[in-house]
């Protein structure tokens, strides 16, 4: 009976011993510096900060429009005239969107009319309280009826001038969100438009920029997609400085008349050397 439980015995010590040694290896093995906390935006070793710089220390830069706006419908119609197609130009005050306003027209009409029966009542209106044959509540009766129709031609003239939808500026089409004879409600985007003419220019520099860096600066744009430099100049600056990167917005403008460039393509912006 005691040669039975010898075997088990034997195998429990055993694996005791093997614990125990594997205890003191790890004990002995120096522990690794735990890795520290990276706080949010902190660039790493293998993922570039938020200055996007190269190795001759060019900054990255981004050429956009002064204006870019999405023209929406105000009122529910359908669309009856729309010719531009995305790459169009326009000059500014240029009709862009025409709706079909039939129905606003004629409500329109019915109170241009309702202003004149209210304007007929009123003088006479006026007429009979000299002769003393009514009395001053017909008066003013008569006279907040004409308010009342005045008030609703000038709702309807605000809707048909809605109607007609002109350029706020010279530019060209994005992209055109309808076609002709659909029917749109209001807020439907209609066509995504851009001012043409000067370029801006962003990018971010370092926050000690600032001791030098004021607009009227000129510099450099090489830009990638044409393989061309053009002069720019800074126009304004960020007005703060991210605490995390000590980096600060800047804004600058293309100098003179570039027809080539277009918003959207991207480059470097290099400055001259600076104290």
């Amino acid at each position: 009976m005691r040669e039975g439980w010898d075997a088990p015995v034997r195998q429990l010590g055993l694996g005791i011993m093997m614990v125990g040694l594997m205890a003191t290896a790890d004990a002995q093995t120096p522990a690794k510096p735990a890795t520290p906390a990276r706080a949010p935006g902190t660039p790493s070793a293998a993922q570039p900060g938020a200055i996007d710089t190269d190795k001759e220390g060019r900054i990255r830069t981004q050429l956009s429009a002064r204006n870019a706006v999405t023209i929406a419908a105000e009122i529910p119609a359908r669309v009856a005239t729309l010719r531009l197609r995305e790459g169009d130009a326009f000059r500014a005050g240029e009709l862009l969107v025409g709706l079909d306003c039939s129905l606003h027209q004629s409500q329109q009409r019915k109170a241009e009319a309702a202003v004149e029966a209210a304007s007929a009542l009123v003088a006479s209106n006026q007429r009979l309280a000299e002769l003393n044959s009514i009395g001053a509540l017909e008066v003013q009766q008569g006279q907040a009826r004409l308010k009342e129709a005045q008030a609703e031609l000038a709702g309807n003239k605000m809707l048909v001038n809605r109607c007609n939808i002109s350029a706020p500026f010279s530019g060209r089409v994005a992209k055109r969100h309808v076609a002709a004879h659909q029917y749109v409600s209001p807020g439907n985007p209609l066509l995504d438009i851009i001012e043409t003419g000067q370029l801006e220019v962003q990018m971010i520099v370092p926050s000690r920029w600032l001791a030098w860096l004021r607009p009227g600066a000129v510099f450099q744009v090489d830009v990638e997609e044409l393989g061309k430099r053009y002069p720019a100049k800074v126009q304004r600056l960020g007005a703060q400085i991210d605490p995390v990167s000590q980096t600060v917005a800047v804004f600058g403008v293309m100098d003179g008349s570039q027809p080539g460039l277009l918003p959207g393509m991207s480059g470097w912006a290099v400055f001259p050397p600076h104290p």
